[in-house]
């Protein structure tokens, strides 16, 4: 499958000076580890794969000293394999099981920047702040890869010509003809239930179906539960799970900020507080936190009190909600529900655009604008609708407060603009934005 972050490794691999290693950081089975390899056959004379979860040998050669050129001679004679600086590939998978090698990245920093370096872990996060491990910060370049947004979705299914002419409507903001708008819509709300965990949708590629989709979800959502309990306490393990199991409710109400009392009576921040931040930590989640004041920078408003989490997948989040194929294809769906799956999808499509997520709230009269974001020094509030119905009465209101030079409005909608600087964007073209 194609991938949008092999850009990102060219531009890395391309740097002459000043070269540091690479970690890519995301959520178990999102492709890192696959984009990684093909990486490195695509771009390198060859690649030394080492994977430190299923390589004890490896791992306790680390125990040693950390200088690059014994670790070079130790891999070449494992994988009786040369490495060349500057054409070999050294990949270093699910790091955080050796904190050694995870040290190890600062020295090829600083003493072998020759040598082509990269890491991936799917619980760095976790593992970092549980087992206290020294991160070499300022020595390593970190990117985090997500699953694949709708753009990858299209050329995974053979309609990647769409996905240039989405960009080309988007810039020109000139409406897409009726069918082709049409059709999008229907791919989108597929995509919907499908996600973009590669596995899912290469399934779904093969068969061209959305049955038989959820079992193979259902085995990703399990392998996270597992993590759960493999990376925490028994104590913190229930917690974690608990908060999680709760995500679905969370998601089915018109205010979807997080109520720690969906999760059990009782519940508190002070108690499931660390549990919400190992599901952040671990990539399975992301979090949209409040801000007061729709104005730059939006950082400085952030009210860390009042936040949305969202599945880091709309796929998952579909099958964790137990939306069966029959719903979406026959449009059952409470109208809270698609709302939900749009928020979600948006949410998702904004971070892997690389955008820092934050919604706006005010409480007289109340209103609640479901994203904001800031970019190129402006700040977008970006209002989501699953159908084409776009009144908005808490837009109107944020406008009236801080008259931002444009306003975005997602939904099944072509695109347009209109003489008050609101802009129409089609859900199947947020990753343009």
């Amino acid at each position: 499958m194609e991938r949008n972050i092999v850009g990102e490794l060219l531009e890395w691999k391309g740097i002459q000076k000043n070269r540091v290693p690479l970690i890519l950081y995301g959520a178990r089975q999102v492709g890192k580890t696959y984009t990684l390899q093909h990486f490195g056959s695509d771009y390198y004379r060859n690649c030394i794969y080492v994977n430190f979860e299923r390589m004890p040998v490896v791992s306790e050669f680390f125990d040693g000293d950390l200088h690059p050129d014994r670790i070079v001679r130790f891999l070449e004679e494992y994988f009786t394999a040369k490495i060349i600086p500057e054409e070999t590939l050294i990949i270093f998978d699910e790091i955080q099981a050796c904190e050694r090698a995870l040290t190890s990245l600062k020295y090829f920093a600083e003493e072998a920047p020759e040598y082509h370096v990269a890491a991936a872990g799917s619980l760095l996060g976790v593992a970092l702040h549980r087992e206290k491990y020294s991160f070499p910060v300022g020595k390593v370049m970190m990117k985090t890869m997500y699953p694949l947004g709708f753009d990858e979705f299209l050329k995974a299914t053979g309609n990647g010509y769409l996905v240039t002419l989405i960009r080309q409507h988007f810039m020109e903001m000139s409406e897409m003809p009726v069918q082709i708008h049409k059709e999008l819509i229907n791919m989108l709300r597929r995509y919907l239930f499908v996600g973009g965990m590669p596995a899912v949708v290469k399934k779904y590629v093969e068969e061209q179906t959305l049955v038989n989709l959820q079992e193979l979800q259902s085995m990703i959502l399990s392998a996270y539960t597992a993590d759960m309990a493999k990376y925490s306490t028994a104590g913190e393990c229930t917690k974690i799970q608990s908060a999680f199991r709760s995500l679905p409710a969370q998601l089915a109400k018109d205010n979807k900020k997080f109520q720690y009392k969906l999760i059990r009576k009782g519940a508190t921040a002070g108690l499931f507080g660390d549990s919400i931040s190992w599901l952040v930590m671990a990539g399975v989640v992301l979090e949209c936190d409040r801000i007061t004041r729709g104005e730059i920078p939006i950082k400085a408003f952030r009210d860390v009190s009042a936040f949305k989490l969202y599945m880091s997948d709309v796929g998952l989040l579909s099958s964790h909600a137990g939306i069966m194929p029959e719903n979406m294809i026959r449009q059952e769906l409470s109208d809270v529900y698609k709302g939900a799956l749009a928020e979600n999808y948006v949410a998702q499509a904004l971070c892997a655009g690389g955008h820092e997520i934050f919604y706006w709230t005010a409480e007289s009269p109340a209103a609640e604008v479901d994203f904001v974001i800031q970019k190129e020094g402006k700040v977008l509030p970006i209002e989501v609708k699953y159908d084409e119905n776009v009144h908005a009465k808490s837009l109107k209101h944020y406008t009236n407060l801080y008259d931002p030079k444009e306003i975005i409005r997602v939904s099944a909608r072509n695109f347009g603009r209109d003489e008050k600087g609101m802009i129409s964007v089609p859900l199947y073209a947020v990753f343009c934005i």
